[in-house]
């Protein structure tokens, strides 16, 4: 129980490590590109992705119980036992959704995807304004970061949340 617990705070930490990391890099390369002054673009790319951070964090926790609580569902659990009497789900598709233990080990659609990705986009803009115009006193300049440092971000929050869901579910399948 206590190195499972370990584990668990061990990876989240990694997770937020590396978004921190890929997110200063990106933030200061789009601040530069934007503003042309790479002391501006040092001072936003080092102290909003703190923010953001810290903000991801949030958003990360509340998605994770979110996903957690849509798995844990009855509805969901009844009508997936309904369908597998009724032969509709053949023998792979049980296996594949409820694994070894009785639960789904199953990516999250493509559609809660989009979700994930468009609240932190809305939260990562207000973010990115907020501390742009802190530093720059300029609304054009920290609108401008606020609309396109997110939208750079996005992509590569997608590729980091898939990166590290393929990673926990690989962890998962090996334990099992």
């Amino acid at each position: 129980m206590v190195i499972a617990l370990a584990r668990s705070v061990r990876g989240l930490a990694l997770k937020i490590a590396s978004y921190g990391v890929m997110h200063l890099v990106v933030a200061m390369l789009v601040a530069w590109a934007i503003t042309q002054d790479w002391r501006m673009a040092l001072a936003i790319g080092v102290v909003e992705p703190f923010f953001q951070t810290i903000a991801y964090s949030f958003h990360d926790r509340i998605w994770h119980r979110i996903e957690r609580r849509r798995r844990g569902s009855r509805i969901e659990e009844t009508a997936e036992a309904f369908t597998a009497r009724l032969d509709v789900m053949n023998a792979e598709e049980q296996a594949r959704s409820h694994g070894q233990h009785g639960h789904s080990h199953a990516l999250p659609s493509l559609k809660n995807i989009a979700v994930k990705t468009m609240t932190y986009g809305l939260m990562h803009f207000a973010v990115a304004v907020t501390v742009a115009f802190a530093i720059t006193q300029n609304w054009r300049v920290a609108l401008a970061i606020g609309v396109v440092e997110p939208l750079v971000q996005m992509a590569f929050f997608a590729i980091h949340d898939r990166i590290w869901t393929l990673r926990e579910a690989r962890r998962s399948a090996q334990t099992a």
